[in-house]
């Protein structure tokens, strides 16, 4: 074979692998090609789309109230401070159920016993003063009961009654419904609502058509229950206190909800 064939034979070779080599660079070029296409073409719902806040509320009126109130009492030993703290709270609970409050709305949250110290004065010698010698005197009983009201006008009775059978402290009233959880839905129903229609509007002044939700964000906050300050009764139990007026006003639940719509 001479030199001639083999320089043919080689040019041939070269341009066979070439072509081969440009095929393949070219599959690949469009195969990336349509690639970039089929994203451009297919924008995320993310990118296409529009959010909006809506705000609800629900405004409901108060049916249950609640508060606490505390019988103390301090005795040389324990279990006459005990009697005298039974004695005032046995008188409170017959009172309360004499209101309508049933056993089932009267809670004990608390029941402590606890020592009682005078400090004796320490004579001070040669500039030094001991530390007050710590000395014993009695104890302090201590009952605290949480009262739910069902029948919010008697709150003003049941305020009373605890003050003049001998509560030494009367304090948390609050003012709320017996079923928050639905001022609460009630609340974000509206806010949904309120969403929808921001979106309508604004996906019309676009030009655009709604398809279909695809996010949502809720920052519902519970009822606000009204709150009264303590010592609202009379602790003198030589003149009982007259029920006290006690207005329920109203509670008002908001929500705020994000919405996140898909658009085309």
């Amino acid at each position: 074979m001479n030199n001639e064939m083999m320089k043919d034979i080689e040019v041939k070779r070269f341009f066979k692998w070439g072509a081969f080599a440009l095929l393949i660079l070219g599959i690949f070029l469009i195969a990336e090609t349509l690639n970039a296409f089929k994203s451009w073409q297919a924008v995320d719902s993310v990118y296409n789309s529009i959010s909006v806040t809506g705000q609800g509320e629900s405004i409901s009126v108060p049916d249950v109230a609640t508060f606490s109130f505390s019988v103390s009492a301090d005795a040389q030993n324990v279990s006459d401070a005990q009697d005298q703290v039974t004695k005032s709270t046995d008188a409170i609970f017959a009172g309360l159920k004499d209101l309508g409050i049933v056993d089932n709305d009267i809670k004990t949250t608390d029941y402590s016993v606890y020592p009682k110290y005078t400090y004796a004065p320490i004579v001070c010698t040669n500039n030094y003063c001991p530390p007050s010698k710590q000395i014993l005197d009695g104890y302090t009983v201590n009952q605290t009961v949480l009262v739910k009201v069902r029948k919010t006008a008697d709150a003003g009775k049941a305020l009373a009654l605890v003050g003049s059978k001998g509560a030494t402290n009367v304090s948390g009233l609050t003012f709320t419904t017996n079923d928050p959880n639905k001022d609460q839905e009630d609340a974000r129903a509206n806010a949904i609502a309120d969403a929808k229609t921001q979106a309508e509007a604004l996906a019309k002044s676009l030009g655009v058509r709604i398809v279909r939700v695809v996010g949502y964000s809720d920052n519902t906050q519970s009822p606000g229950p009204i709150y009264y300050a303590s010592g609202l009764v009379s602790m003198d139990k030589a003149t009982p206190a007259s029920a006290p007026t006690i207005p329920t006003g109203e509670n008002k639940t908001t929500a705020n909800v994000t919405v996140t719509y898909e658009i085309q």
